[in-house]
């Protein structure tokens, strides 16, 4: 168990105490609050007895991992190999249990005191029903399977337990010469005369030597130290022969105390180290002693080798000739215990090995082995890399059939996943396995869930290992990078194979893959929900169709302990995602179209990564910024804007330093709630794909922040192309802004900025400093709003704006003209009296509201290619008339005050206008094609005015009722729309004025008095392209030709003409009654 890990998890429960004391300071006042059975109040004590037990819980972990890791090297032992896949079961639980909870928690840190207590009961209530304690059920299973894991484990003694040892006669000779044991050629050597008390004149050494024989698991070690304290002249020459099996445990205390009762043939009494210590260094002095320690593991080092040192402290003034021995599998526990040089112990070679491999099948080495299966196991025998375990292994399986066909099995199993006892699994994987610290079998084995030849990206399997919780922190080093490492040291190694058979997957399986090539049934695929425990789903199969898309909305209503979902492709995410509290890494590898993302995702708060890269979504859900734990989304978006609240600033901060991959459209609003030193931990300037920034001031603002300040620390990237500030409570705009950039500051972003909003910032009072041409010269638009303090707009400077292509004024009253050649779209509200003098050559739309203008002489105006023309509630405006200038300023822009292009004329709200006489001309406007009038109360036309206009498609005259038309209406063939509306007296009208309306379309006749009756056949015959007819309240209309008249036309609504009784009123053809309803209204 790595420290990082074990801290890790404490300090994750040392953050339970914060969220407890919030729950239990609501408890009192909430429980008086509750109606209802009692089972449904909430008692203190239940709050204090589930964080006791959940703390107890978190405590446990660390030494549940460091159990697992010591119980794989003794899963060749029955009860081991039983019990393992529980315990990990067990503690997998645990995780998901403790997981589950921070998620309650990030809940409240994240949606506020609002919904404080209302996690914390949902989550009592998910594991407490009735007298039934989830957490306390795991604790108690953790407890039972780790008391009788840590009881289990094979013991070695010096008793031999192979009648024979193969190919290892050179190495045994080796090993005793190291010893020290001299070579004599007598059959018994003569031992020492023994002594109560070693005499003055016997030699001693101050340590003693520490010969180490090392080897991988199963490859003899333990047989060779075995045989060696069975020959006769090692046990004459040594007094002492002392076997001690250390394992996994390096205990000291006991160790000593093996070693006295060897020894002195009495218990050791003391219970102190430091007595019993003193004990044994007056016993290892009297004889000369071989010791054997079997088995030694990495924990004999710990606590930087102090362990091991402190137990060989009492064995410096050893007799002479006294030995140490170890064998230990770790080259590093070698180096580091050893004194001498270890001896290497490796796989027999092939001859020897060979001869074993038939006793190991056949029972005897002179076996008559059939000519065909010697092939076969000649095969095999390479495989096995000369280690004994292995050989015995795959002999007892071969062992079980002398068939040709079971033989040639087992050779041609690439990955040999045969069930094995015994530590039975092949070297090159299993041992290599063994070997790996804790937190690398965790990410090795994971790997089984991936199918087999399957290319492996560094990358992204390193971020899937952070969301499943395997990397394990170092310091400030990114996790990412540690879970690179962790694919390094791994790259050599092998992966498992998948199981393609969903219906054979174990109940308890953590991670499972689907293949995409795999014949797996829509019933195998729903029913994967039993699988409940599952923290990994790799799904490669499409479920895009209309069949397969609801099994993800059964996945993840299902398998809520969810960590890891890797999906092909699929139609939709389900809302049911936001069930997924453990999700982490989520990713959808194919292209796939969504409108958004479901809205509870929002609640994914342990989301870190996301992939979607070739996958476009219309918009995020409101609440985007909870997810407040991603290290990357990647994915196509084409949102139009997001919204970040400031005063929000803890929710909000990652997002906005993630912007590059989320948005290029951004608005923070509510910055009056934070400092300078928030708006530059938002690191705008970096965000280079940013192309639009809107910031806002509402009324929320603190007094000890600095306006100014504040906005230039968010000084967005240079090559920023639409900025809009709204609300800004400054006198002035900061240096970014201004193109006047103070040494040392960042470049302002007036190269690049196409678009310049400002709106409503009350306390502006210039804007001289930004709006020069040497400082925004790629500028298109401009918006200037509520400015109240804006003493002008420097309008004289457009003229040099080559781009400038769209400009919005409202509300600035100091502007008296403008000259800007490139403008192609101009609006004006209440700015001055621009109606004077406008010269914008290129311009096509004008509209403007400038209810102080009196008069508009059109000589005034330069415009000649303009389009479309709104002039709207101009209070003031009695009059649009051609006259002669009077300084000469028109004719030397030579301005006709003719609009020839001009296609769209609208005039609205215009109450004191008299005439449109002047301008309604054909000279004028030769190219008009629609003309809207509306609300003009004083306004009066000539009859015959709209028929001169030979283009003219659409006319509509709304509320103007002193309109008086003494010759009737004339009207050109061209007309495609016409519409009026209470537009005055039509007493002397004359329906001959519908006769040449061949193109009309559509004709709607409200509150039009005058009008007595329009002839039958005008309709068949005359308005032969007429599709919609509404005539309402016409007060005086009697007759329409008859009540067949109106057969030939689709869409037909008449109602409220009193004196009209040739048919049925209202009558309603081809439109909805709701549709005319909301017409009546």
């Amino acid at each position: 168990m790595n420290v990082s890990k074990a801290i890790g998890v404490i300090n994750g429960i040392n953050e339970f105490g914060n969220f407890f004391q919030m729950v239990r300071s609501a408890v009192s006042y909430m429980r008086s609050q509750w109606n209802g059975s009692q089972e449904k109040k909430l008692q203190e004590g239940d709050v204090l007895q589930l964080q006791s037990d959940l703390r107890c819980l978190g405590e446990t972990l660390p030494a549940m991992y460091n159990l697992i890791d010591l119980a794989e090297w003794k899963s060749h032992v029955p009860c081991v190999e039983q019990l393992l896949p529980n315990l990990k079961d067990a503690v997998y639980d645990a995780e998901d249990l403790l997981d589950e909870f921070r998620w309650y928690e990030l809940k409240v840190e994240i949606e506020g005191n609002a919904t404080q207590l209302s996690p914390f009961i949902d989550f009592f209530h998910s594991v407490t029903q009735g007298s039934f304690n989830k957490v306390a059920c795991i604790q108690r299973r953790l407890s039972n399977l780790s008391s009788q894991l840590e009881k289990m484990g094979p013991v070695t003694t010096s008793f031999r337990t192979e009648p024979k040892i193969f190919g290892r006669q050179k190495k045994l000779k080796e090993v005793i010469k190291l010893l020290g044991v001299p070579n004599c050629s007598s059959r018994s050597f003569p031992k020492r005369k023994r002594t109560s008390n070693a005499s003055n004149n016997e030699l001693t050494t101050t340590f003693i030597p520490v010969l180490p024989i090392v080897g991988i698991g199963g490859v003899g070690k333990t047989t060779l130290a075995q045989e060696i304290t069975t020959l006769q002249r090692v046990k004459s020459y040594f007094d002492k022969i002392i076997w001690i099996c250390v394992s996994d445990e390096f205990d000291e205390e006991r160790l000593t105390k093996v070693l006295i009762k060897s020894l002195s043939g009495k218990e050791a009494t003391a219970d102190n180290l430091d007595d019993l210590q003193k004990v044994l260094a007056r016993e290892a002095g009297k004889q000369r002693l071989l010791l054997i320690l079997d088995d030694i593991w990495p924990d004999a080092l710990k606590e930087d080798g102090r362990c091991w040192r402190k137990f060989c402290a009492p064995l410096k003034n050893v007799l002479q000739g006294s030995m140490l021995l170890v064998t230990t599998r770790c080259a590093e526990v070698a180096d580091i215990v050893g004194t001498m040089d270890s001896s290497v112990l490796e796989g027999l070679n092939d001859d020897v090995f060979w001869h074993f491999f038939k006793l190991c099948v056949f029972g005897s080495e002179d076996y008559h082995i059939d000519p065909q299966l010697e092939l076969i196991g000649r095969s095999i025998v390479p495989k096995l890399k000369g280690s004994p375990l292995a050989a015995k292994t795959i002999g007892r399986l071969l062992r079980k059939s002398l068939k040709l066909a079971h033989w040639n099995d087992i050779l041609n199993s690439k990955m040999w996943q045969l069930r094995q006892k015994e530590n039975d699994i092949l070297p090159a994987l299993r041992l290599s396995y063994m070997y790996l610290p804790f937190h690398l079998k965790r990410c090795f084995s994971f790997c089984a869930v991936y199918p087999k030849d399957y290319n492996f990206e560094k990358a992204s399997l390193a971020e899937i290992w952070v969301a499943e919780g395997f990397v394990e922190p170092q310091g400030n080093i990114p996790l990412q990078h540690i879970g690179d490492q962790y694919f390094e040291d791994l790259l050599n190694l092998s992966f498992f194979q998948t199981p393609c058979d969903i219906e054979m997957v174990p109940q308890n399986v953590r991670h499972l893959s689907i293949l995409r090539s795999g014949d797996v049934k829509f019933s195998n695929l729903w029913s994967l929900c039993k699988h409940t425990k599952l923290r990994t789903l790799l799904c490669n199969k499409s479920l895009g169709s209309e069949t397969l898309h609801p099994v993800m909305d059964h996945w993840f209503s299902g398998l809520q302990h969810l960590r890891v979902i890797f999906c092909a492709t699929t139609k939709r995410l389900p809302e049911s995602i936001g069930n997924l509290k453990h999700l982490r890494y989520l990713e959808i590898s194919r292209g796939c179209h969504f409108d958004s993302f479901p809205s509870s995702l929002c609640s994914l708060y342990n989301l870190q990564i996301l992939y979607a890269r070739k996958c476009k979504f219309g918009r995020l859900p409101r609440g985007v910024s909870k997810l407040i734990n991603p290290k990357k989304f990647e994915f196509e978006l084409h949102i139009p804007k997001m919204e970040v609240d400031a005063a929000k600033w803890g929710e909000q901060i990652w997002f906005i330093n993630n912007l590059n991959q989320i948005t290029r459209d951004l608005t923070i609003y509510n910055l009056g709630a934070i400092s300078k030193d928030d708006s530059a931990e938002m690191g705008l300037g970096k965000k280079k794909y940013l192309n639009s920034l809107t910031l806002r001031w509402s009324e929320l603002r603190y007094p000890e922040h600095n306006e100014v300040e504040v906005l230039q620390a968010l000084h967005p990237p240079t090559n920023i192309k639409s900025v809009h500030l709204i609300g800004y409570p400054g006198e002035y705009l900061p240096s970014w802004f201004c193109g006047c950039d103070e040494p040392g500051r960042a470049g302002t972003i007036s190269s690049s900025v196409t678009e310049l909003s400002i709106e409503g910032c009350q306390n502006l009072s210039s804007l001289e400093q930004v709006l020069q041409p040497t400082y925004v010269p790629s500028i298109r638009r401009i918006v200037i709003a509520d400015c109240i303090s804006l003493k002008s707009v420097p309008t004289e400077w457009f003229e040099d704006f080559p781009y400038l292509e769209e400009l919005k004024v409202y509300k600035c009253p100091n502007i008296t003209h403008l000259l800007a050649p490139s403008l192609k779209k101009l609006e004006l509200r209440n700015s001055g009296i621009l109606g004077d003098d406008v010269d914008c050559s290129s311009l096509t739309i004008f509209h403007f509201i400038l209810s102080q203008l009196a008069s508009i002489e059109l000589q005034k105006w330069s415009l000649p290619v303009l389009q479309e023309l709104r002039i709207s509630r101009c209070r003031s405006l009695t009059y649009i008339r051609e006259s002669e200038p009077s300084l000469g300023w028109a004719r030397a822009r030579r301005s006709t005050g003719k609009f020839p292009l001009l296609t769209h004329l609208t005039i609205e709200f215009c109450y004191e206008m008299e005439s449109l006489d002047d301008h309604l001309t054909h000279d004028c406007l030769p190219a008009i094609e629609n003309v809207t009038v509306w609300e003009c109360q004083s306004l009066s036309l000539s009859a015959e005015i709209f028929g001169r206009f030979p283009f003219l498609k659409i006319l509509d005259i709304s509320e103007c009722p002193c309109l008086c038309w003494p010759g009737g209406m004339a009207l050109p063939s061209s007309l495609q729309k016409l519409s009026l509306w209470n537009c005055g007296d039509f007493s002397a009208w004359s329906s001959s004025c519908l006769e040449s309306l061949t193109s009309l379309e559509s004709l709607t006749m409200c509150l039009c008095q005058g009008i007595v009756s329009i002839p039958g056949n005008l309709w068949s015959s005359n308005l032969i392209s007429l599709q919609d007819l509404m005539i309402w309240y016409c007060p005086n209309l009697v007759s329409i030709g008859g009540p067949t008249a109106l057969d030939n036309i689709n869409t037909v609504f008449i109602q409220d003409c009193p004196k009209l009784k040739e048919l049925e009123q209202p009558l309603r053809r081809g439109i909805s009654c709701y549709v005319c309803d909301l017409v009546a209204v």
